[in-house]
């Protein structure tokens, strides 16, 4: 028997612009039709979404969900289910793990711990290098099709030899290189650990004609050097992280929940960022959602472990400080969080008819105070920890089905 579920009366987040009202008919996990005042069919479920709006799930490009290796950090599961909290259907775990996966036999232990566990669309990366470490480029060809695309991240690859191979063959390929950018012969307080090898790289994508992401954009140099190489026909893509939009150096405190690299810089870095996500320069935000245990983070601001969680917090503190102080459009917000990121990953998945229904559903007017306790990631560094914002989560599906539900939805 087919299962049918119409949400009704909620504005629509659609891939152009936002609909004041409409409704969505799901049958077995399909968008089947999307309209107003849709019939109900006999036995469907009816969801009143009034006042409510609904997008397609959100994609984050960016995550660390530390399984194999380092599961008293985040597992699969408890990563997953942090996404769905946040509202994310489709996430993309970094490689930084043990064993890296760098082969076909290392990337199918991490497949087989998603496939047991995860609770949404989780799509591995696989390393550029053997082992992340910078020398022999890992066999392209036989993982492609396995990973969601290449990346060394946590290292930038330092040397200019390995990086111009690895772009040859991710051209041949037509494969995604993401690449995160730092000079290990510079301090990563410098700007120029960053925009140097940003630099440098743009050159060889240009050269190879590869497809180039570049990973947590935070500094004003970086975003030049990526305008002017878009204008110039550079395949190339970027994204920042909501940390790097919305707080500068004076918001850091001596606390390990402030410390992340690329770190947090100045004023001048933050409202470039958020005029290149205005202009197209900067195509998406990724949290970079990277936890660790309480005590790696709890030893100052000196002594903490490198990252931070994002997944719970991304569309709350960035609705609250960038839309409703009116430096970036609701629309252009939901495209950075879930369209244009599907576009440029070839993720598939939009609010159409025959899509596959993984759906977020948000309630623009709920206000709270973000309380780390309540996350479900195993992570809880934060540093939005505390803060009033507006705009929550409220339902996440999966495939037509649940898989974060607010208490208080019936």
């Amino acid at each position: 028997m087919e299962r049918t579920l119409l949400l009704k009366g909620a504005s629509l987040g659609t891939e152009r612009c936002i609909l004041p009202r409409g409704d969505i008919l799901v049958a077995n996990g399909i968008i089947r039709s999307i309209g107003t005042d849709l019939p109900c069919p006999p036995s469907a479920e009816v969801l009143n979404l009034s006042g409510k709006l609904l997008s397609y799930g959100f994609a984050d490009l960016h995550v660390h969900f530390r399984e194999p290796g380092a599961p008293q950090k985040e597992t699969i599961r408890t990563g997953s289910l942090a996404a769905a909290h946040g509202g994310y259907t489709t996430v993309c775990a970094m490689p930084n793990l043990n064993p890296a996966p760098d082969s076909l036999e290392t990337l199918a232990l991490e497949q087989a711990i998603i496939d047991r566990d995860a609770c949404i669309e989780v799509l591995p990366y696989a390393t550029i290098t053997l082992g992340r470490r910078g020398e022999a480029v890992v066999d392209m060809e036989a993982l492609r099709g396995r990973c969601v695309a290449f990346s060394d991240d946590g290292s930038g690859v330092q040397h200019d030899e390995v990086m111009l191979a690895a772009m040859r063959r991710a051209a041949e390929l037509d494969c995604i290189l993401a690449a995160h950018c730092e000079d290990n012969t510079l301090p990563g307080s410098d700007p120029k650990s960053e925009w140097g090898q940003i630099a440098r790289d743009l050159e060889l994508a240009a050269k190879t004609g590869c497809r180039y992401h570049i990973c947590h954009v935070s500094s004003r140099e970086s975003v030049s050097l990526v305008r002017e190489a878009k204008r110039s026909g550079v395949r190339v893509t970027c994204e920042t992280a909501p940390h790097y939009l919305l707080l500068c150096e004076s918001d850091v405190r001596d606390e390990g929940r402030f410390r992340m690299n690329p770190p947090i810089r100045s004023a001048e870095d933050r409202e470039a960022l958020i005029e290149g996500l205005n202009d197209g320069t900067i195509d998406a935000i990724a949290t970079d959602h990277a936890p660790h245990t309480a005590e790696e983070k709890s030893r100052g601001f000196a002594g903490s472990a490198m990252g931070i969680v994002g997944l719970e917090t991304a569309f709350p503190v960035l609705y609250t400080g960038l839309v409703l102080e009116g430096k970036l459009s609701l629309e252009r917000l939901l495209d950075a969080l879930c369209t244009t990121p599907r576009r440029i990953f070839r993720l598939g998945g939009a609010l159409r008819e025959g899509e596959q229904a993984d759906l977020t559903v948000l309630d623009l007017q709920s206000e709270y105070t973000i309380d780390s306790r309540t996350f479900l990631s195993k992570g809880h560094a934060t540093p939005f920890d505390g803060r009033a914002v507006r705009g929550e989560v409220i339902l996440t599906f999966m495939n037509g089905k649940p898989v974060w539900k607010k208490e208080s939805i019936r």
